[in-house]
């Protein structure tokens, strides 16, 4: 009897030593900190074993799962965590961030309008919308998110080089070399705002010197598209 007892004791410290939800959550949270990937889903995949709808586990493993290169296997991830807690907007945004780097923008884009509507104060949720709407060529709305990141983040370089990509595609060539201008100014590293600088002076307002200016800085920068118009317009 005495032995039993022992035994008993014994179990006891074992699943007390055994980490909970809470733990897990940030061991698994501490491993994505530190990039690794893989160790934070297993920490998860742990956590999800023993509660199978925490919508945290379940958002933060999507999201580890993302950047591995692995959008679709993330994807009903995402879907688990958002019918554990919908009110979140992390799992919404996160879910259009897969079905976007899967190409499939209109879905992207509904997932996106839930997270925004859900929580508005969140500038990346229309970064990541107006990109959607850029690459469906709504370039209209794509040009009003920008155009919101900017207010709450004026110097993002980035945001004011696709605000420039969705100004050209509404053959808006004046305000698109405006934030082109911007762009650079932020980011001198940025080619392609360089290439689309010069191609827009060159092809738009016929500002051949200063064109042929940006798309040498363009190629110096490595991109590689810019020889072309050096040669066929520059070089003469």
């Amino acid at each position: 009897m005495k032995k039993l007892w022992v035994l008993g004791l014994l179990a006891a410290s074992l699943v007390a030593c055994k980490p909970n939800e809470e733990e897990l959550l940030k061991a698994g949270i501490e491993k994505m900190d530190a990039q690794a990937w893989p160790e934070a889903v297993t920490l998860f995949d742990q956590l999800l074993e023993i509660n199978p709808a925490n919508a945290q586990a379940l958002n933060a493993k999507g999201v580890a799962l993302f950047q591995q290169g692995k959008p679709e296997e993330a994807l009903p991830v995402f879907d688990a965590a958002i019918q554990a807690d919908s009110t979140s907007y992390k799992p919404w945004f996160n879910r259009g961030n897969a079905k976007m780097e899967l190409e499939k923008y209109k879905e992207a884009l509904a997932d996106f309008n839930i997270a925004s509507a859900l929580d508005p104060s969140q500038s990346d949720i229309f970064f990541n919308r107006g990109t959607a709407l850029l690459n469906m060529e709504e370039y209209e709305d794509a040009l009003l998110d920008f155009q919101s990141v900017l207010e709450a983040t004026p110097d993002q370089a980035e945001a004011h080089f696709r605000k420039a990509k969705a100004e050209l595609g509404m053959n808006d060539p004046i305000h698109g070399m405006e934030s082109l201008t911007n762009a650079v100014n932020l980011d001198p590293k940025n080619a392609e705002a360089y290439y689309l600088l010069g191609v827009t002076r060159m092809s738009a307002l016929g500002q051949k010197n200063e064109g042929c200016a940006d798309l040498k800085m363009a190629l110096s920068l490595g991109y590689a598209e810019a020889e072309t118009w050096i040669k066929d317009f520059c070089e003469k």
